[in-house]
Formats: C-alpha cells, sequence, structure tokens
C-alpha cells in the first residue's frame, strides 16, 4: 500500500501534471501581453492586481492545503479535489481569455479581469495541491519519491513544452498578417486566437486529470484530526525553519526562471521582430527539459541530493550567461537557442530536486513537531510559483511603465513601432535579472538547507519506522475484528 505498485501506475499519476502545467503554462507564458496588447489594460493597475492576488494566495493557499489534510471521502483525500480544481480552472482559464464585449478602457473590463485573475489562482490552487501532495503519501523511500517525482516532472515539463511551443504556432497561424511600412509583414496575435489557444489548453487539463484519476488508487496516509485554524496554518509555518528556507531559495530559482518565460512574447515580437522565432527557442528549451530529467538518476551514482541541486542551479545560471552572450553580444539566435537549451537543463532537474525536498521537508515536519502536515507544506508548492509568477510580472511591468510601453500606439496598418528604450527594457528583464535571482537562490540553500546526508538518513529512519507502526497497529485491529 506504500507504493504505487509498478512504473505503469507512476506514469498514470505524472498524466496529471500536462494539463496543470498547459493552464499554468498559459497563464503565465501567454497572458500578460494578452492583457497589455490586445485588451490595452494599463501597466500600473497590472502591478496593482498582482499584488492583491498575491496578498489573497498568502491566505487561500495554505487555507486550501489545510482544507484537503481534512478530506476523508469515499473517493480518498486527494483525488476529488483533483478534478474538482481541474474543472473549475479549466472554466476560469477560458474566460480569463474571453471578452464577453467589454470596449477598451471600460471600467467594467478592468473589473472582469480582476474577478478571473484572482478566481484563476483559487481554482488552479484547488486542484495543484492535492495533486502533488499525493507524492509523500506514496512512499517514505528517498529513491522512490525521486522516480515518482521525476516522472511526474516530466509530464509537467510536456505540459509546458506543448504550450510554449505550440501556443505561439497557433496564435500565429490564427492572428492577422498586416502589412509594415518598410514593405515586411508582422503577424498580430488576436482576441479570436487567444479565446481558441485558452480552449485547446481548458479541454486537455479536464482530459489528462480525469485519466490520471481515475487510474491511481490513493495509499495510506495519516488522518489529521485537529479542526482548522488559520493559526495551525501559521504554525506550521512558523515550526518548521526547512519549510522556510525552502519557501525563499525555491522561490528565487523560480522567479528566475518565470522571468525568462513571462518575457518572451515581448522579447521575441518586439526585440527579435520575429514571432516565429519563439517556437524554435522553445522546442530548444522543451528538449532541454526532458534531458534535464536524466541529471539526477545520472549524478546521483556519484554525488549527493544536495551536489546534484547544486549542480543543477549552476547549470541553470551559465546558460543564462551564455543566452546573454549569444543573444545580446553576438545577436545569434542559434547561440540563443542553444544556451536555452542549456538554462532548462538545469531547471529541470532544479523543479525534480524541489519536489523531492518538500516531501522531505514533510518528514522533517513529522519528526520535530509531531505532525505531519502533507497538503499545508504542499501547498507552499503551489503559492511559490505564484510568488515567483508575482515576481516576474512586478518586475516586467515596472520596467515596462519606465520605459513607457503604455504610451506606444499601433499605427494605421495595427502596427506598433517601439523607440530603443522599450528594447533595452525588455532585453534586461530578459538577460540580467534571472542570473541574479539563481545567484542567490544557490547562495540561500548552500548556507541554510540541512536535510541532507546523515541527518536527513537518520529523518527517514524515524519516519519509516513511524509508518510501519501505524500499519502494524491497523493490521491488528483488523485481525481483532475478524476474531
Amino acid at each position: 500500500m506504500g507504493k504505487l505498485k509498478d512504473f505503469t501506475d507512476k506514469v498514470w499519476y505524472g498524466t496529471g501534471a500536462i494539463g496543470l502545467d498547459l493552464s499554468y503554462g498559459m497563464f503565465n507564458g501567454r497572458l500578460s501581453k494578452y492583457l497589455t496588447d490586445v485588451l490595452g489594460l494599463n501597466t500600473n493597475f497590472l502591478l496593482g492586481l498582482t499584488a492583491a492576488a498575491r496578498i489573497w494566495d498568502g491566505i487561500n493557499d495554505p487555507m486550501m492545503g489545510s482544507i484537503v489534510d481534512h478530506t476523508n471521502t469515499k473517493f480518498g483525500r486527494y483525488r476529488p479535489w483533483v478534478m474538482i480544481g481541474s474543472c473549475l480552472n479549466a472554466l476560469v482559464l477560458f474566460l480569463l481569455f474571453f471578452n464577453p464585449g467589454f470596449s477598451t478602457g471600460s471600467i467594467w473590463l478592468y473589473i472582469y479581469i480582476a474577478v478571473m485573475y484572482i478566481l484563476w489562482g483559487m481554482s488552479n490552487t484547488t486542484a495543484d495541491i492535492p495533486y502533488w501532495s499525493m507524492v509523500p503519501s506514496f512512499t517514505s523511500d528517498p529513491k522512490e519519491r525521486s522516480i515518482i517525482a521525476t516522472i511526474a516532472r516530466t509530464f509537467s515539463g510536456l505540459g509546458q513544452g506543448i504550450v510554449q511551443i505550440g501556443s505561439p504556432m497557433l496564435l500565429n497561424a490564427l492572428g492577422t498578417v498586416v502589412q509594415n511600412t518598410d514593405g515586411s509583414t508582422t503577424t498580430v496575435w488576436t482576441q479570436n486566437s487567444y479565446t481558441i489557444c485558452a480552449v485547446v489548453c481548458s479541454v486537455c487539463l479536464i482530459l489528462f486529470s480525469g485519466i490520471s484519476m481515475s487510474k491511481v488508487k490513493e495509499t495510506q496516509h495519516v488522518v489529521n484530526q485537529e479542526k482548522f485554524s488559520f493559526k495551525r496554518i501559521f504554525d506550521v509555518i512558523k515550526n518548521n525553519d526547512q519549510l522556510r528556507v525552502f519557501m525563499l531559495f525555491a522561490m528565487l530559482s523560480n522567479a528566475g526562471f518565470y522571468t525568462t518565460s513571462g518575457v518572451q512574447d515581448y522579447f521575441f515580437g518586439i526585440v527579435m521582430e520575429d514571432t516565429s522565432a519563439q517556437s524554435l527557442f522553445s522546442t530548444f528549451g522543451a528538449i532541454g527539459s526532458i534531458l534535464g530529467l536524466g541529471v539526477i538518476p545520472v549524478m546521483m551514482k556519484f554525488t549527493s541530493r544536495r551536489r546534484t541541486y547544486q549542480f543543477s542551479l549552476s547549470l541553470a545560471l551559465f546558460g543564462y550567461l551564455g543566452m546573454f552572450a549569444g543573444g545580446q553580444l553576438f545577436a545569434s539566435k542559434m547561440l540563443l537557442n542553444i544556451f536555452n537549451l542549456v538554462t532548462q537543463i538545469g531547471t529541470a532537474s532544479m523543479f525534480v530536486s524541489q519536489t523531492v525536498f518538500l516531501a522531505d521537508v514533510v518528514d522533517y515536519g513529522e519528526v520535530t513537531t509531531g505532525e505531519r502536515n502533507e497538503s499545508v507544506t504542499f501547498a507552499m508548492k503551489g503559492f511559490l510559483q505564484k510568488m515567483a509568477y508575482t515576481v516576474q510580472t512586478v518586475i516586467l511591468f515596472a520596467v515596462l511603465g519606465i520605459v513607457g510601453y503604455n504610451s506606444y500606439k499601433p499605427d494605421a496598418n495595427g502596427v506598433t513601432v517601439y523607440p530603443k528604450k522599450v528594447k533595452a527594457g525588455i532585453s534586461s528583464v530578459m538577460y540580467i535579472i534571472p542570473p541574479v535571482f539563481f545567484i542567490l537562490s544557490i547562495i540561500v540553500f548552500s548556507t541554510k538547507f540541512k536535510l541532507h546526508g546523515e541527518y536527513m538518513e537518520s529523518i527517514t529512519a524515524q519516519v519509516t519506522a513511524a509508518r510501519e507502526k501505524r500499519m502494524g497497529l491497523s493490521g491488528e485491529k483488523v485481525n481483532e475484528c475478524a476474531e
């Protein structure tokens, strides 16, 4: 009962991550440019909206984690919430990229987007937290967890790859071709093209979540009898120092990663002036993500998980520096693509390690506090993703505001011509900000995170013994009833 029975079960579990990341990829990668260029929303409003949404997420995410921890149905603890959240998130994703008829600049348009923006975060939380919270419940074996997390992250990367590669292609195919003053042509991504992309992602989200949850059976877990309270949530964070450390170094590295993905539409459309090159860039990134999943199993044969994680962060940092040299200094699209592949190898293995580390944090919390708070702890994963997205969005919209992005309007042909200062600002977000975040993340992880080596082995042994004891007591009760 303590493990997914075979490799096929692990694959079925991982399939659910495809849909979740299709939705997140569409939200993180495509939304900003849609809001500024298609709907014409002011960047100052978007700055305030992202901040308000994250304040609410700080309450909503751990609250949802606690609710999941206290769920007990005949269908299990996690699966009902994954399906409920997936269906809600699919609906909200569609509505977020659908304009029911509000005119540009209308106060109702601003209200509509604000509501849908916050609802997307809430519905995503409802599905994402219970999905990833299942990992530590399957097994306490670190190697087995690494396999499960690697497979799930493989499908997660596949979902990201599909939306990063496929959506620009679909947007270009459905967009409007306009004539530039110099005789060249530009494809403008339209409202209709964005809406169709969102519909495709929404349908796939429900489909893959349904397949995954219908095939995976939940394993034994610790039933939490305590009533929900915000005090308990804060206590979980307060009493688990390694959870706080994890939150810091993970948010820093995730912010660096999402800064790159969030600025891509602006970078290729305005700086490179070649939206078709974006799909090739994303293809190299997807290949790197696949290759990155092999980093952990290979390096774990020669070194520790801690060293492997440090290598992953360093590799991503090297890739970012190479992207700056290739794209900015040498103006080479091929070098930009190659070093993006290197970056994605590092970030893919980084994300797998983070999932495993968070499972270790759950075990650490059980040993040090006597409570096993899987969903509340894993709620931090989704919250950190949103925080990283917020940091990326704040930086992006702040830079766009500084360079006066909103002041430039389309000409009679529907084409907007941007000066060098706008292109320089976008390039700085693409090249300079991410490496800074990765450097800070490496420093925090290397100096503050202590769940490794003999200390972590001791914690794992204690958790395994406690689980076996619970299973033994459960078996004794069954025998007594039979007698």
